[in-house]
């Protein structure tokens, strides 16, 4: 009876996202494209957090090499939408199997401080290449891109929500089936006890290292789509800044339940664009909000939220 309501609510979901544009306006089309963005870079920070026990402040170090990848060829060498998206990711995962060498080894504080430093080194190298980056200005003029004879124009907002929306549902289960194969199971039991998982003949060194490259990957997804999004690119893609933003939004989601982080995702970019646009305190109300929720959620929205949505459904079906 429960898994019937659940893909019930899935196929309503699923129904409400596609005819959005219909209805909703143009304003609230751009943050669920930016929910869409940011829940994919929260839920691969969750794989690699809230799954294996890494805890990474670097995770926007993949973010914004996507991102920046793609921007450089749009706005400097040619626009095409295959060869971008498969040279971002291509550069995105060279990058995070170059970190994860570095990386993987480490544990705890360590692993957050030297993903962090790694992070701050792209940040560094972004900020000051002013020929190929743009510097501290960053990188204006990213068009949208032209699929095959596709006459749809993608710089129309609620024709780019489609494109998000088509790469979000495929990375959404893509990582739904990492998490629930066989690989998913052995990260969260690294993530309870490595040393357990290695005398039951695991290589979790293996293992981490190659989730900390898919993950990664699917950072770089979302950095490409955020900069056709945004037209720009700026160092700050790289920065602390936004690797502690979805950080925060996996916090607040839930940490290990996978869809919990896509609810922060969403709550935190509705909350930053309405509040800000009433008040230019907008980041004091912001953080009090946040401060809230850890204290009365400290396991983050997912379990509430989900057991409130359960007990709907059943009290409208059985009404």
């Amino acid at each position: 009876m429960k898994k019937h309501i659940l893909w019930v609510a899935v196929a309503i979901l699923l129904l409400l996202l596609f005819v959005a544009p219909l209805f909703v306006p143009r304003y609230y089309i751009g943050l669920l494209i930016l929910t869409f963005i940011y829940g994919i870079f929260a839920m691969s920070l969750d794989i690699l957090t809230g799954y294996t026990g890494l805890p990474s402040l670097g995770h926007a170090a993949f973010f914004g090499v996507a991102a920046y990848t793609v921007g450089i060829l749009n706005v400097k060498v040619f626009q095409n939408f295959g060869l971008e998206l498969l040279a971002g990711l291509s550069v995105t995962g060279v990058i995070a199997a170059v970190f994860g060498l570095l990386t993987v080894r480490s544990r705890g504080i360590y692993f957050l401080m030297i993903t962090l430093a790694l992070s701050m080194v792209l940040w560094g190298l972004a900020s000051n290449w002013t020929a190929l980056t743009g510097g501290h200005d960053g990188l204006a003029g990213v068009s949208r891109p032209k699929i095959g004879q596709i006459s749809w124009d993608l710089g129309v907002t609620s024709h780019f929500y489609y494109l998000v929306l088509i790469f979000f549902l495929i990375a959404v289960a893509l990582m739904f089936f990492v998490a629930r194969s066989p690989f998913g199971v052995a990260l969260l039991g690294i993530r309870e006890s490595e040393t357990r998982m290695s005398v039951l003949g695991y290589n979790v060194w293996l293992y981490k290292y190659i989730n900390f490259i898919v993950t990664g990957l699917f950072a770089g997804l979302a950095g490409i789509l955020f900069a056709y999004y945004n037209g720009f690119v700026h160092p700050s893609a790289l920065g602390i800044g936004t690797s502690a933003k979805v950080l925060f939004m996996f916090i607040l989601g839930g940490p290990g339940t996978l869809f919990g982080p896509l609810g922060g995702a969403g709550v935190i970019v509705f909350l930053e664009n309405l509040i800000s646009a009433y008040s230019e305190r907008w980041q004091m109300f912001l953080g009090a909000i946040y401060v809230l929720i850890i204290i009365f959620a400290p396991r983050g929205i997912y379990g509430p939220m989900r057991q409130l949505i359960r007990r709907a459904l059943l009290w409208n079906l059985s009404s």
